[in-house]
């Protein structure tokens, strides 16, 4: 099976989606390996909640998962035990700063964050595959990230998935109850 050549946005939401089968995209997730069923050979998410100055990738021998949220949810949806990749993290490092467009930092700490292991949990269930993350940085233009995945384009060409996930605005101080119409900035920025 060829290996995929696209990059997939991820709108993540509420980490309630890793448990909460009413939530749209919970089923779409689910239903990843049905639609996709290429297993790549290691997993590179640029998640919108981790952002730097500069690009940083996580560099570690073991990913631990980030619990970056609030809220009564049970310990069980904690555990997300996919291998980190350090060797992933490194070719990250390599292209982009070969491509002449930054520095890439490293951080050895950091493990993943819910924008990253909640839809993988649901995607690939399993952990068994390889996962690193790689950071924003808000500071930078659109041509500036355009740019950067141009430069991580050869990795599907290597069998890596590569991921955004987000969501196209994220205001949690302006958040409304479930069902609500979203408000006229969020659907001007969608226009």
């Amino acid at each position: 099976m060829a290996p995929l050549k696209e990059t997939f946005y991820i709108s993540h939401g509420s980490p309630a989606i890793a448990i909460d089968e009413t939530i749209p995209a919970w089923k779409f997730l689910t239903s990843w390996k049905e639609v996709f069923p290429h297993r790549p050979s290691a997993i590179l998410v640029i998640s919108g909640h981790w952002d730097t100055s500069v690009p940083t990738v996580n560099v570690v021998n073991h990913n631990e998962t980030i619990h970056d949220f609030v809220g009564d949810f049970p310990s069980s949806m904690f555990k997300y035990p996919a291998p980190a990749a350090p060797k992933l993290a490194k070719r990250v490092k390599e292209l982009v700063e070969a491509s002449g467009l930054s520095r890439v930092d490293e951080d050895n700490k950091r493990g993943l964050d819910h924008g990253t292991w909640v839809p993988l949990m649901l995607m690939y269930p399993e952990a068994d595959i390889p996962v690193c993350q790689l950071s924003v940085s808000s500071n930078k233009d659109g041509t500036y990230h355009y740019n950067l995945g141009k430069a991580l384009a050869s990795l599907k060409d290597e069998g890596v998935l590569i991921i955004g996930s987000g969501n196209t605005t994220h205001n949690m101080s302006a958040a409304a109850p479930r069902k609500s119409p979203p408000p006229s900035w969020a659907l001007a920025f969608d226009s």
